[in-house]
């Protein structure tokens, strides 16, 4: 289990509270760590770069020790942080410094502005390795690192969510964060990849992990009122609605940090900033797939689709063809 700033030698094991018998959200204790760490998932595209560059932004702007990774093998997390300009990352700088006969440095990955602390874990390219093992592999570099005497108030790892593999789900897995962020919005597969992760927690709760979720962040919000739905429904809290606004957009696409404190924006992040320290991370419901249709009007889903059962006949072009017994049969035989 991963632990920064550990007040005591090694780690921290802190007992699993019981399930609730009700179904219903039950509050898990906040394991006993200096700083909290926070692993935010969503489907690729959702805005989880923006929401976190934004956050982080404003955390250090309060006065918060903050270190940001990006665990997307898209390594985009820090790009808007940093103005557009990519970090190199971990893996590919490791690789470059073991052809050399070197050793990796903290000031060859992790870069900072303005108090935030930011690195880019990386991933292999398409086809050429396992995007959940250069997640694993690079933790493995952070640690040589010292990643565990780091003091810092947040770490906040940004985690693509529509990604089953085991390296994405390793916070929840081994404990690596007290708690998890979604993000999503008013869509269909947004909140399926957030009931995903939420499935995730459930399970590694029933194994006795202590990871719960703190709420959802709803970007992109048109006001429809499904992720909100969903919230209410998984028993979780909205933490923020970042609503969809086209300035929003534009600044996000030119790579422009919106939370600074006397702008437009800053007292919605200054908002969210405090509830993502101070929610608890809960133990969250998970919705079945009928379930999670059911927070959309039908026409949206489809779901007024009947299935229709296929025979042998269709599939063979509407006839049923003669097929061969495979007995011998031997002639003169009675």
């Amino acid at each position: 289990m991963t632990e920064v700033c550990d007040p005591a030698p090694g780690a921290v094991v802190v007992p699993a509270a019981p399930a609730a018998s009700d179904g219903a959200s039950a509050e898990i204790p906040v394991p006993r760590r200096e700083a909290q760490i926070i692993a935010v998932y969503g489907k690729g595209g959702i805005g989880k770069s923006f929401t976190l560059a934004n956050l982080s932004y404003m955390l250090a702007q309060q006065g918060r020790r903050v270190l940001l990774i990006g665990c997307d093998p898209k390594a985009d997390t820090t790009s808007l942080l940093f103005g557009g300009r990519s970090c190199p990352t971990i893996i590919e700088t490791s690789a470059k410094k073991k052809l050399a006969g070197e050793q990796v440095a903290v000031e060859d990955v992790c870069f900072k502005r303005d108090g935030v602390f930011a690195m880019e874990l990386g991933g292999p390219d398409v086809g050429r390795g396992c995007g959940g093992r250069g997640i694993i592999h690079g933790f493995e570099l952070l640690e040589r690192l010292g990643f565990h005497d780091w003091a810092f108030d947040y770490v906040l790892l940004d985690f693509l969510g529509d990604v089953v593999c085991g390296g994405f789900g390793l916070p929840i897995a081994r404990d690596m964060c007290q708690k998890v962020i979604l993000v999503g919005s008013n869509d269909l597969q947004s909140l399926y990849v957030a009931n995903n992760v939420c499935s995730a927690v459930e399970y590694f709760r029933r194994l006795g992990g202590n990871v719960g979720v703190a709420g959802l962040v709803i970007n992109k919000d048109d006001g429809t009122g499904e992720a909100q739905a969903f919230a209410a429904a998984v028993g979780i809290p909205v933490l923020a609605a970042i609503p969809w606004d086209e300035e929003l957009r534009r600044k996000s696409a030119n790579y422009q940090i919106v939370a600074h404190p006397d702008g437009r924006w800053g007292p919605l992040f200054a908002a969210l900033a405090e509830t993502a320290a101070a929610a608890p991370p809960v133990q969250p419901r998970t919705l079945g797939h009928d379930a999670l249709l059911n927070l959309f009007k039908s026409e949206a889903v489809g779901r007024d689709v009947v299935l229709d059962p296929a025979t042998f006949e269709d599939l063979c072009g509407g006839r049923r063809p003669e097929r061969k017994s495979l007995e011998v049969i031997y002639e003169g035989a009675e």
